[in-house]
């Protein structure tokens, strides 16, 4: 069996595109803000991936399928009766590696490079139970770029025996966070975009960000040239300077949705941050919560 790396290459996965254990996982999903700002819109990559993807790959639906429909919020995560049911027909499961691309962070920024729906997905998996499981470092771009081979013919797997059991460490919650804004062994990182974080850009109904947090934007963590993440001596200057990496610290990740606070959440982990969770509920339930705390700056 594989074990896998947070973070693969192109190269690596072409080279075990035939591997009856690989399942390859396609979660394009499409996020758009609107010219005349505010809240985004999203969408389901289900027609990008039918008219084109890495051979061999399913798609999974993180907009419907991998979420809880019931929830208030989007992208919430769903119970694990319907993970485990959804990622199983997949064919994720005992004695298989999971490698996970999409086509991109957000749609028609192309400076923002980041495979944050992939790393959703991770996220969700290990969260229950499931650590046999990579990125495509540089994602479809990259993929396509190089030249590399690209079907319609949809892929299938038999459905996965899921067996990992739920890691509650991974994940928090508003009361969580607000309890960690006190506590210096804690710190809460803000993935998004310095405009955002300062209150310049409003996109979640109060500007700015949750009282005491560090900002490290997702989508400059990769080289636009080589569409892949800098080296970690780059990557631990970054989260070094805002005391992400101190390993007698908790590092609790955010950003909008929960997508680009798994990003860096995994960047983090393959630096050895070991002790990182992520706030599902992220902006989209803090800022709506007017009793919880902002600030700007």
């Amino acid at each position: 069996m594989v074990n896998v790396p947070k973070f693969v290459t192109t190269e690596w996965l072409a080279e075990r595109l035939d591997d009856p254990n690989l399942r390859l996982l396609d979660a394009t999903t499409f996020l758009k803000h609107p010219e005349e700002g505010g809240y985004y819109d999203v969408w389901s990559g289900k027609e990008a991936y039918e008219k084109g993807h890495i051979p061999g790959a399913v798609f999974a639906d993180l907009h419907k399928e991998l979420s809880d429909p019931d929830a208030e919020h989007a992208f919430t995560h769903p119970s694990r009766e319907r993970f485990v049911e959804k990622i199983s027909e997949l064919g994720v499961g005992e004695g298989t590696y999971v490698v996970i691309y999409d086509q991109g962070a957000i749609v028609n920024i192309p400076e923002v490079i980041a495979s944050d729906w992939a790393s959703r997905l991770a996220w969700q998996l290990q969260y229950e139970g499931f650590d046999n499981v990579a990125v495509l470092d540089g994602g479809f771009p990259k993929w396509m770029e190089e030249g590399r081979p690209v079907t319609t013919e949809p892929g299938s797997y038999p459905k996965g025996n899921f067996t990992g059991e739920r890691r509650p460490e991974l994940f928090v919650t508003k009361e969580d966070v607000l309890k960690a804004i006190d506590d210096e062994d804690v710190v809460i990182l803000d993935s998004l975009s310095p405009d955002s974080y300062s209150g310049e850009v409003n996109t979640y109904g109060r500007p700015g960000h949750i009282p005491g947090s560090v900002n490290v934007f997702f989508g400059a963590l990769s080289d636009p040239e080589t569409k892949e993440l800098y080296d970690d001596e780059k990557l631990r200057e970054i989260f070094g300077s805002v005391g992400a990496l101190d390993p007698d610290k908790k590092v609790i990740t955010y950003c909008g949705s929960a997508i680009a606070a798994t990003w860096t959440g995994m960047i983090l982990n393959k630096l050895g941050q070991k002790n990182v969770s992520v706030y599902d509920g992220s902006l989209t339930e803090w800022a709506n919560d007017p009793s919880l705390p902002m600030e700007t700056k």
